[in-house]
């Protein structure tokens, strides 16, 4: 073959004036949940469309000149064109801005740390989950007009493309982004100049160009080192996600925590109040405590600064899904900073340590310097209180400071259009301001079934057109014969959806469980293969590349799915993203979920698959734990966590297989003289109503800034005055506590009665020896209860004992008289515990003896 060299050009179309705004249009992920404004661009070329990966800016780059010249002679396309910007202009009008929000300040500003964001597939810096999650917590500040920003990485390459091989071996395919492409553009100085910060790293100095991308009324900062600036080895730090090993980790870390603080500072920004999504952002923390060191401070007066107005969210269910440093790797990339902060080497490896290992433990961290940290379920909350238990240690489980907020999802992004239209008409155009109100949505109810049906047939047919392209894909690669394409493609008929779709699709992660309706093929091949009930098993979901076994779950769908009795039966899709995840949750008719109890933290598929009518089949794990009700889906309760895995997982499977067997199955296929069955449906709208005004991302945003940001925001300016203060006065008063507290003891001073009469008065006379503490130092409590088999102690009765005076023995007198209210049997405790009123949590201290 002759040598030659390929050159490229692109030729960028001159966009006529009369559509200008267009690019204004591609340059905000306002797209991203508003399908008008995508459609609006497809409309101009399908094909390019596609090929752009429905990414308007890269569209805009590549589209024909002569398609815009007509299109502003088009009074068709002009009217869609100016109905977009008329609701992109009403959406960003200057009043709904400078909304302020209850219980915030015009100062107020939340800066908001992830390693990840998913809007769009047009911006591919996600991989799952947590980027959704943070995605749509910014769509949802965008919504609710709050003062807010949002910082993380921008990734050249992002996570990988999935494609599955005819052996069923996921391959991952690595793409870099032009960033030309992106709904991003550098950040600018006044002077035009780009803005760039610089990071210290051991011998070198790594340079960061700040890109921004909007996202309706929140602007998004994502922090790139691929510059010439850099060496070769640094411009690969923000490459790829979740990609490299721990060093790449660390210094991906360092550049999005302590970067992150370095540009929001370069650019003007001054947040009142920080919230770190997960542990990924925590060195954010150490870099806003040096920055008060620098001014003067103290460093643990500086981290009681920051810590009072930081939120910090986990969404990891096991101990080793957080992420660690080794030490020396630490001692590596900080010793100039512990120096810095003026603290010895092993004061700064305790802001990480753990009772269990010797690493530094970025969870920790950033427990120790925040004051305000949530779970993302209620499930989830028991589970991280537990993994965090030794960060309190003399506090239990139940007490201690973790709440929680359960996670929502945006429901314009994920709510099919055509529910959109239908909620239109039968409910009214208002209904997207009416997220909250379970009343209105009972409205659901009165939608005639007929019609209800009807969207979810369609929606069904969607999916079934987008599933036979890319199944058509894959064969063709894969070298597949077209009769085998047409056995795979036998009832996914998109003119007939009338077969009862079952829809698991997720990470694969080997807790998540994707083969657990395997462990008995003869009973699936009685539930899949009847012919007059029908039933279609689909699969999509990636594995971490390193991750062998979830690749091997994989392979296994792979191999059952090839089976020839269960083939068309079920499908294993390749290639799963935010467009094809959109198509799944509408389109199926049960969305499953089989986590091992209690690994899944929140789950938000199943919430996007209840909002559009489809109905979940679940362990009552995560989010399912609180949402289901009995009748909005169904429910499997798992076994005690001390059961043997397979006992575990056959008792579980069996569940499954019952619930298919005896319930989901009949009940679709009760077709009656409508030809569909009316009590599925009711049970789908009862779904859709009380899950839609319960799982959004409003209600969640609006916990957010309830629980924690209106907190944070008045407590950061509290701490703040006279120069810090209170701050100082704090970290004085803790240091006081804990030089004292071993020392403190309690003895009981009066004599425990056993019995007495419904209104006779109990007197309780403790001495407790305070070890140089003072009386308001402390809280002396009397804890009471009804004794039940399982009462928690945070469902306890609290009474204070105050003190009444000094013994001779050093001690302090503390007393309490009480008449008990309820008759019975009854149990109580007696404690103390350090006490300021300036503190965030009553018990954050983890301090307490127990008499």
């Amino acid at each position: 073959m002759t040598q030659r060299t390929e050159f490229t050009l692109t030729v960028n179309p001159k966009i006529p004036e009369r559509l200008a705004r267009l690019e204004e249009l591609a340059n905000n992920l306002w797209y991203s949940w508003d399908r008008a404004t995508r459609a609006l661009f497809s409309r101009l070329d399908l094909q390019l469309w596609e090929i752009v990966g429905h990414s308007p800016k890269a569209f805009l780059r590549r589209v024909d000149e002569s398609l815009l010249l007509q299109a502003e002679k088009d009074l068709s396309f002009l009217s869609h064109y100016n109905s977009v910007l008329s609701a992109y202009d009403s959406y960003h009008s200057e009043p709904s801005r400078h909304q302020t929000v209850k219980g915030l300040s015009v100062r107020d500003q939340v800066a908001y740390f992830c390693f990840e964001f998913g809007f769009h597939e047009s911006l591919p810096v996600y991989s799952g989950g947590l980027g959704i999650l943070a995605g749509d917590h910014c769509k949802a500040a965008s919504d609710l007009c709050l003062p807010f920003v949002a910082v993380g990485l921008l990734y050249r390459q992002g996570y990988f493309f999935q494609t599955i091989d005819g052996q069923g071996n996921q391959q991952p395919v690595y793409c870099d982004s032009d960033f030309e492409d992106l709904p991003v553009k550098p950040v600018l100085h006044d002077d035009g100049s780009e803005v760039r910060i610089s990071v210290q790293f051991p011998g070198r100095i790594i340079t960061v160009k700040v890109w921004q991308a909007q996202i309706g009324h929140v602007s998004l900062y994502l922090l790139d080192t691929d510059l010439p600036d850099n060496s070769e080895y640094d411009r690969l730090i923000t490459h790829q996600l979740y990609g490299g090993n721990k060093t790449m980790r660390i210094e991906q870390e360092i550049i999005l925590g302590v970067g992150g603080v370095y540009a929001l500072r370069e650019m003007n920004i001054k947040p009142t109040i920080w919230h770190s999504n997960e542990g990924h952002a925590a060195f954010m923390m150490l870099a806003r405590a040096l920055e008060l060191v620098r001014q003067g401070l103290d460093f643990a007066s500086a981290a009681e600064a920051v810590a009072v107005n930081t939120i910090f969210t986990t969404h990891t269910a096991v101990p080793a899904g957080h992420d660690h440093f080794p030490e020396d790797m630490m001692h590596h990339y900080f010793q100039d900073i512990w120096h810095e902060l003026k603290i010895s080497r092993e004061e700064f490896m305790a802001l990480g340590h753990t009772s269990n290992n010797y690493d530094f433990n970025m969870t920790a961290l950033a427990i120790r310097m925040s004051r305000m940290h949530n779970g993302v379920s209620r499930i989830h909350r028991d589970v991280s209180a537990n993994i965090c238990r030794d960060l309190w240690p003399q506090i239990e489980p139940e007490e201690n400071p973790i709440n929680y907020v359960t996670n929502g999802v945006h429901v314009p992004t994920f709510l099919a259009q055509e529910w959109a239209d239908l909620f239109d008409r039968r409910l009214g155009s208002q209904w997207p301001n009416k997220q909250h109100d379970p009343e209105f949505w009972s409205g659901i109810h009165d939608i005639p079934d007929h019609i209800f049906w009807s969207v979810r047939q369609s929606l069904k047919s969607q999916m079934f057109y987008g599933i036979r392209a890319r199944l058509t894909e894959q064969n063709l690669r894969n070298h597949g014969s077209e009769a085998h394409l047409d056995r795979l493609l036998r009832f996914t008929d998109p003119v007939n959806p009338n077969i009862l779709t079952l829809g698991f699709a997720r990470r694969f992660a080997t807790y998540k469980r994707a083969t657990l309706l395997f462990r008995d093929l003869n009973w699936l091949r009685k539930l899949l293969l009847d012919p007059e009930r029908p039933v279609l098993l689909i699969f999509a979901g990636k594995a971490h590349p390193a991750d062998l076994p979830g690749q091997e779950l994989i392979r296994r769908i792979y191999q059952i799915a090839d089976m020839p009795e269960f083939r068309g039966h079920i499908l294993l899709i390749e290639g799963y993203d935010l467009r094809l995840a959109r198509r799944l949750v509408s389109g199926v008719d049960v969305w499953l979920n089989n986590p091992i109890y209690p690994l899944e933290a929140s789950g938000t598929s199943g919430m996007k698959a209840g909002i559009n009518g489809t109905l979940n089949l679940s362990i009552l794990d995560g989010w399912w734990g609180e949402g289901y009700d009995g009748k909005n889906g169904w429910g499997i309760k798992p076994v005690s966590e001390n059961m043997e895995a397979s006992l575990r997982d056959a008792e579980e499977g069996r569940a499954f297989y019952e619930i298919l067997q005896d319930q989901v199955i009949p009940l679709y296929y009760d077709h009656g003289k409508f030809g569909y069955s009316t009590k599925w449906v009711n049970m789908a709208k009862h779904s859709m109503s009380s899950l839609l005004p319960q799982y959004g991302t409003r209600r969640m945003v609006g916990e957010y800034i309830q629980k924690f940001y209106t907190l944070a925001s008045q407590q950061g300016a509290g701490y703040s005055q006279d120069n810090f203060a209170v701050a100082q006065e704090i970290s004085a008063w803790k240091k006081r506590i804990s030089a004292a507290w071993d020392g403190v003891s309690i003895r009981r001073l009066d004599t425990p009665g056993k019995q007495l009469a419904f209104g006779d008065v109990l007197h309780f006379k403790l001495a407790v020896k305070l070890n140089g503490l003072r009386p308001e130092d402390v809280v002396v409590e009397l804890l009471l209860s009804r004794q039940y088999n399982q009462t928690k102690l945070d469902q306890f009765q609290h009474f204070r004992l105050e003190c009444t005076g000094t013994l001779e023995s050093n001690e302090h007198q503390f007393e309490l008289s009480h008449i008990p209210e309820l008759c019975g049997r009854q149990q109580y405790y007696l404690r103390v515990y350090p006490h300021h009123p300036l503190l965030t949590h009553p018990l954050e201290m983890g301090r307490m003896v127990w008499l």
